[in-house]
């Protein structure tokens, strides 16, 4: 199946192969995805499948969610989001999908919201390199430098790097590897980090720059 799936990060852990290696794995909690719409070509121009999961207070449901709830027949939930269902698979509102989708060795896409750090400088938002520390240099230690050239052109280019807000952004880790698929407490271990803090939303899509073998 190419459907991806909406989870929470739960944190970090090892697990170890049966001749003793140690392998690192992020934890992800994909509580059932239950099918809010299922969007066509013909109706919407694009094929996709919208999902919600966990649960919310009646008093935090707006009357438009809870409208789009009720259509579907689906207990309201913590958000929304859309999948794209590029195969264009069969899909029923109501339904749910859940970690039986991935299998162990499968290669995966996981996209999340990345740690926020605040306003930073351009040494760590950048990896720009410090200036003299001596040699009478006295107060620009870890200043940029240069931004730009005098009279021409006479301003600063856009998308220079400088100091600013850092993290916090939409992030995709690629061809990351499931070691474990736990379906009865609904758990996916996957090699290496994904993006977030704990507890943090991610999306896990089959990757699609998975390398095949020959």
């Amino acid at each position: 199946m190419t459907i991806g799936i909406v989870g929470r990060k739960s944190g970090m852990t090892r697990v170890f192969t049966d001749d003793g290696v140690s392998i690192p794995v992020s934890v992800i909690e994909v509580e059932p995805n239950r099918i809010t719409q299922v969007k066509s070509v013909d109706t919407d121009g694009y094929s996709a499948v919208q999902v919600t999961i966990g649960t919310r207070r009646a008093s935090r449901v707006t009357k438009s969610e809870a409208g789009h709830f009720a259509k579907a027949n689906v207990e309201a939930g913590r958000g929304v989001w859309e999948l794209r269902n590029e195969a264009q698979e069969a899909f029923e509102v109501g339904a749910t999908i859940t970690v039986d989708v991935f299998s162990a060795g499968q290669m995966i896409d996981v996209t999340g919201t990345s740690k926020g750090k605040g306003f930073a400088g351009g040494i760590k938002r950048w990896n720009f390199g410090m200036q003299d520390a001596t040699h009478g240099n006295s107060r620009s230690h870890r200043v940029l430098g240069s931004i730009g050239q005098c009279q021409s052109p006479g301003r600063v280019f856009k998308g220079k790097k400088m100091a600013g807000h850092l993290g916090a952004e939409r992030v995709t880790v690629q061809n990351l590897e499931i070691v474990r698929v736990d379906a009865e407490r609904n758990l996916l271990l996957v090699k290496g980090a994904i993006p977030g803090a704990p507890g943090g939303d991610v999306i896990v899509r089959p990757a699609v720059k998975a390398r095949t073998n020959g």
